[in-house]
């Protein structure tokens, strides 16, 4: 299955969603569509054998509207040819690349232009086929000059709306002047006085109206181009309501001139021009707005350096940072931002990751130690050896699982899609059924029932529907990856918000998964320092975690190790060492009665030690207990308050581990746990979790490790630690970067923000419509209340999809609570 991402021109509300939707699922080969209104993209996943990305165009191009491939072209210059069999060669490697539509080398100038699908392939893709091949592809691109397409076309688009809206402004004004000013008093030239010279005053009006008409002549071109195709729009009612109106106003306008003054004061000509010109400003608007809304993707795009300094062939050179391989050595300078994901193999730095993670302290790195791209240098010069590049890199990653959150759909977003596809044949129906009504059962007059049809066509906005959902989800998930919560997708967003219990795995997400020495205790006159070097001195070398933790608590102490004299290992109990002429015992209690050391005072401490949560090492030192050493795998500092907030939330907190149960009782315990699931098998743990879904609950699973990945998915939400592995995050819909576990309760702060936020758009949505077509349709005039005038019910068409994207907005503000004391 292929999965393809197209831009859709020509979409001006939510029944064009809908319509192009439509036109692409029944497609034979598609298995999923989707059309994202508040971004105008179409996602399509389809069958290659069976359907082309032609067809697919050719399918939207048939219902009225333009699907654009995200293609880009970029110029290599190719070194290594000799001949045309070489440029031959060259282009089959590029051409047959999965995401390459076209490839073409020219071997006079030595250069290949290359048409590719940046979402499938990147560049150095591109020149690795090449190298590949045998030649060197270098690409010919000034990086500083490449530009966010989207961004300026949105730019470009909010641009024209407004020069359309101030134009059109011009001659509306002079228009409701002349046609309605002298109901108010306003004084009128006589030559335009309706009573003296109604033709001039007809005239006036007519030659007004008609720039009015060609600025927003989008409106009647695509509407009534949707019409004719069977997919009616927002635009087809616009269009319907004002060429009645203007046809109308062009037949009284004659019957002035044949002589019959009474269409005077019966002309819509201002009404036209005042709906086109206040509909046009509410595009303004939401064109404003809907920029707005993908503002987090621009700040992450944002973050990515253009060039990179590399190390190539004995030479230093920049390139651009899309042209740089795998296994490339890149130059890192202080206060310079790195280019790609990497390891570094020479030098060292603090470096800023809080793009990333949001910690705000530098962290240390040497050789050895990972790299993330985007993070800034602080202070020091180091080489390091691209290890992912391109869209593989962390940031790339995170941008595409925040794209791809914003063009999906939430469940609850089905029902206004499914209203919106059928509102607007409805609403005409309902336009022309008010009309006809009237006109035989009430007014008898065709200007009375014209008012109706017209009030009732361009009231109806079927926008509002359609941008309540996706504009609060890219908001939602733009605000998540603010704060460090990646949110994978709508459905996640707002399944998280019913969630009733959380379980957290306990190693290395409530706990550190890295064991340290906690208690040093000694016996017969032993000092601590010096038991501490004695047991590290003995446990030197050892792959024990608790040996390990032992060798780390010495060497943060700064103390010297003494060398050992002989070593035996003695297999599940611990180890026999001589060391400074002494023989050295260090194990488990049963190590201690094997060899008949009595622990004295020592029995009650351990006890107390283990029921803490911690592991005691004894050692003896030439037959005589000298102490005991505890180690404990410590929590982290943020466990404590993050459940605590949890269960002010309401959520009940569960800790899943392969501990023994008073271990495990002992952590719960001191976080605060509700319910401990001890002694499970890493393969049990997803069982676990169905154990409590079939209790009725909705649940969500934190958790770190390969191991944890079936957890992961058979939760309702899987949440994954952005330190933990690559399998996790894969497995999981919600990537804390991290590693916070006070994020947890953020995530579903956020998911309640952000579903309380699409509710509410619903609810205005479906209100001003529920009301503004029955008024519209006269029903409030039909017990002696006012008519609505067209030109108010566009403003108020404007008004609703203008009032569910600044609603949207508000989520821009959106702040984790604080803990309650």
């Amino acid at each position: 299955m292929e999965a393809k991402t197209f831009d859709i021109e020509g979409m001006t509300c939510a029944s064009c969603a809908q319509t192009v939707e439509r036109a692409t699922a029944k497609l034979t080969g598609v298995s999923k569509a989707t059309v994202n209104l508040a971004t105008e993209k179409l996602n399509v996943e389809y069958d290659e054998s069976k359907l082309s990305e032609s067809d697919i165009q050719k399918a939207v191009a048939d219902a009225g509207y333009e699907a654009l491939s995200n293609v880009q072209q970029r110029t290599f210059d190719i070194e290594g040819m000799t001949c045309a069999s070489c440029a031959q060669t060259i282009e089959k490697a590029t051409a047959k690349l999965n995401g390459v539509t076209k490839a073409s080398v020219n071997l006079a100038t030595e250069k290949m232009v290359v048409d590719f699908d940046p979402s499938a392939i990147n560049v150095s893709d591109i020149t690795k086929a090449v190298s590949d091949a045998g030649y060197e592809a270098i690409e010919q691109v000034n990086s500083t000059d490449t530009v966010d397409k989207d961004r300026e076309k949105k730019q470009k688009h909010i641009k024209d709306m407004w020069q359309r809206f101030w134009m059109s402004a011009v001659f509306t004004v002079p228009l409701l002047y002349v046609a309605m000013g002298h109901m108010v008093g306003l004084p009128l030239p006589s030559f335009v006085d309706p009573m003296m010279h109604p033709e001039t005053f007809a005239m006036v009006q007519l030659i007004l109206t008609i720039p009015v008409l060609y600025l927003g002549r989008s409106f009647f071109t695509v509407g009534f181009k949707a019409l004719f195709k069977g997919h009616p729009n927002m635009d087809s009612l616009v269009a319907l309501g004002t060429s009645a109106a203007v046809a109308y106003s062009l037949y009284g306008t004659a019957m002035i001139f044949a002589g019959d003054p009474q269409f005077t004061m019966a002309l819509y000509y201002e009404s036209a021009g005042v709906i086109l010109t206040l509909i046009t400003l509410g595009k303004y608007f939401e064109a404003v707005s809907k920029g707005k809304t993908s503002e987090a993707i621009k700040k992450l795009m944002g973050l990515a350096p253009k060039n990179a300094r590399v190390f190539r062939n004995g030479q230093e050179m920049e390139i651009p940072v899309d042209s740089v391989q795998l296994e490339d050595t890149i130059i890192v300078r202080p206060g310079e931002k790195i280019p790609v994901d990497g390891v570094v193999i020479e030098g060292s730095s603090a470096i800023d990751e809080s793009m990333l993670t949001g910690e705000s302290m530098p962290v240390e790195k040497k050789v050895g130690d990972n790299v993330i791209g985007a993070s800034i240098n602080k202070n020091g010069s180091f080489r390091f050896k691209a290890t992912k590049v391109g869209k593989d890199t962390a940031l790339s990653q995170i941008i595409k699982l925040v794209e791809d959150a914003q063009g999906s759909k939430a469940p609850i977003a089905k029902m206004a899609d499914k209203i919106s596809g059928v509102f607007v044949p409805i609403v005409m129906v309902l336009s022309v059924l008010a009309g006809l009504a009237w006109y035989f059962l009430g007014q008898e007059s065709w200007v009375f029932a014209l008012t109706i049809t017209i009030s009732v066509l361009v009231i109806a906005c079927p926008c509002a529907l359609g941008l309540a959902t996706p504009t609060a989800i890219m908001v939602g998930t733009g605000k998540g990856a603010e704060n460090g919560v990646l949110i994978k997708s709508g459905d996640a967003l707002e399944t998280t918000h019913k969630i009733q219990t959380i379980v957290f795995d306990k190693t290395g997400t409530i706990t550190e998964g890295k064991p340290k020495v906690t208690d040093v205790v000694t016996a017969n006159g032993m000092a601590q320092d010096e038991l501490l070097r004695l047991a590290a001195s003995a446990e030197k070398g050892s792959e024990h975690p608790l040996g390990e933790a032992i060798v780390n608590g010495a060497e943060e102490k700064n103390i010297a190790f003494a060398s050992t004299e002989a070593f035996e290992a003695i297999p599940g109990l611990g180890i026999e060492v001589t060391i400074e002429g002494s023989r050295l015992l260090l194990g488990n209690k049963k190590l201690m009665d094997d060899r008949t050391i009595s622990l004295g005072d020592l029995g009650d401490t351990s006890d107390q030690l283990a029921e803490q949560g911690k592991t005691p090492m004894y050692i003896a030192k030439d037959g005589v207990i000298a102490g005991i050493i505890a180690v404990a795998d410590t929590i982290k500092p943020n466990s404590i308050p993050a459940i605590k907030k949890l269960h002010q939330m309401g959520i009940e907190v569960a800790m899943i581990t392969g501990d023994n149960k008073r271990t495990a009782q002992a952590i719960a315990k001191q976080v605060g746990i509700d319910r401990v699931l001890s002694e499970v098998l890493p393969e049990d743990k997803a069982n676990e979790v169905m154990k409590l879904q079939k209790e009725g609950k909705k649940v969500a699973m934190v958790g770190d490790g390969i191991n944890d990945a079936p957890a992961l998915a058979q939760a309702d939400i899987g949440i994954a630690i952005g330190s933990g592995t690559d399998v996790a995050m894969e497995s999981a819909d919600i990537v804390l970067m991290r590693s916070d576990l006070m994020d947890v309760p953020t995530a579903v702060e956020l998911s309640k923000a952000t579903i309380k936020n699409i509710k509410e758009n619903l609810f205005w949505a479906f209100a001003y419509n529920t009301l503004g077509i029955p008024v519209a349709m006269g029903v409030l005039y039909l017990f002696g209340g006012p008519l609505l005038n067209p030109m108010i019910a566009g403003a108020a068409m404007s008004f609703s999809s203008v009032s569910v994207l600044l609603n949207a907005l508000r989520l821009k503000g959106f702040k984790p609570s604080a803990l309650k004391k």
